[in-house]
């Protein structure tokens, strides 16, 4: 059933900034007779939960009837053509992107891999997503509506993420990732839908690889810890190792009270949760950084306040100190040049082996040091 709905029509259209909607209006004019242009996914959805863009949204199209390949060619902006679906990536001035997506349906011949598209209508291609207020569009051109074939309208009433169809989880367990994503940067519930599908999601997360890739986005959302807290609250806490999620916690409390915590912290406190890191680190793709961000956080290297390797350190090591540098031992009569160095050694020795706990210890050592070795 099609739901041409004026006011809900209006509230997405007045969330977008003014220069999306006169560059989304020219679009539609340039599409042929008879084609569909719409604005569908994160920016009807976030403009229909009342959430006005602070700065510009992602726009996603789905159109229907119109050679994608010819339209944005006929922006006169740069664009990159995907002959494999059809689609295609415009650039627009300042350099955001804009996606053009040919509708389409899809199948999956194997649960949790990738699945297999055909062309199809707007409705269609609305019916294949994962969550009823994900599913809804607004139609561009005269005429403009919102349109609704799943029910999502409700959804985004009642603020609550429901999964389209009883097997949506078992085909793709992501969904399960993304919807605590969601959750979590929304202030989202789950609907019963949802939660009756965790098992299944459970089952098939080890033959679905992008789930991974899901987890890898959970780390850069704002609140890493509350999304990874929504999936424990749903009974898949085990997609995460349990130990990172009062490391998660105490880094989203960071954040909130005004530190800068970056994804690779995220990524290193998880790997210090993990029982094997190096194997988390490959399924999520993490690369080397966060390994050796964690390193240093674990080391006696002197860093600075509100540097990552700091902030890891206070979580990771509460007892730990900041080791006198080559500035505080000259400051205390060591002699510039080689001295230095062996001053330093002579500490890190000391720190090893642990007869030292805090710097007030390290410059105890160190005068009693200065006094036996450097004193004429």
């Amino acid at each position: 059933m099609i739901n041409e709905l004026e006011e809900e029509a209006n509230a997405v259209w007045g969330s977008l900034p003014p220069n999306d909607q006169r560059w989304l209006i020219d679009l539609a004019s340039k599409a042929p007779a008879g084609a569909t242009v719409a604005l569908v996914g994160g920016a009807v959805r976030d403009g229909l939960l009342g959430l006005s863009a602070t700065k510009s949204p992602d726009l996603d199209l789905a159109i229907e009837g119109a050679d994608l390949q010819a339209l944005a060619t006929a922006t006169g902006l740069p664009f990159t053509f995907h002959p494999a679906f059809g689609n295609a990536t415009v650039t627009l001035p300042g350099g955001r992107t804009v996606d053009l997506i040919r509708t389409r349906r899809e199948t999956y011949p194997v649960a949790g891999g990738n699945p297999v598209p055909a062309p199809g209508t707007l409705a269609e291609d609305l019916q294949r997503r994962d969550f009823g207020l994900n599913a809804l569009a607004l139609v561009l051109g005269e005429g403009m509506h919102l349109l609704d074939v799943v029910g999502g309208l409700p959804d985004v009433e009642a603020r609550v993420l429901r999964p389209l169809h009883s097997g949506s989880f078992y085909e793709d367990a992501s969904r399960l990732v993304r919807a605590a994503r969601l959750a979590a940067r929304l202030d989202l519930a789950a609907h019963p839908d949802l939660l009756a599908q965790v098992p299944n999601a459970l089952k098939m997360s080890e033959h679905t690889p992008r789930l991974w890739a899901e987890l890898r986005l959970l780390l850069d959302e704002p609140r890493p810890g509350r999304a990874a807290r929504m999936l424990e609250t749903w009974g898949a806490g085990e997609l995460l190792p349990l130990a990172s999620l009062p490391l998660l916690d105490a880094l989203d409390a960071q954040q909130y009270s005004g530190a800068t915590v970056t994804f690779q912290t995220y990524a290193a406190a998880l790997l210090h949760a993990a029982p094997n890191p190096a194997d988390l680190a490959a399924r999520l793709n993490l690369g080397d950084k966060p390994a050796a961000l964690l390193a240093r956080a674990l080391s006696d290297t002197p860093f600075p306040d509100g540097s990552s390797e700091r902030i890891l350190r206070r979580l990771l090591r509460p007892d730990a100190y900041t080791p006198l540098t080559g500035r505080d031992v000259v400051a205390l009569g060591v002699p510039a040049g080689k001295e230095i160095g062996a001053a330093l050694a002579y500490l890190a020795g000391l720190r090893a082996v642990g007869q030292v706990q805090s710097a007030e210890d390290e410059r105890a050592a160190l005068t009693r040091y200065v006094q036996s070795h450097l004193s004429p």
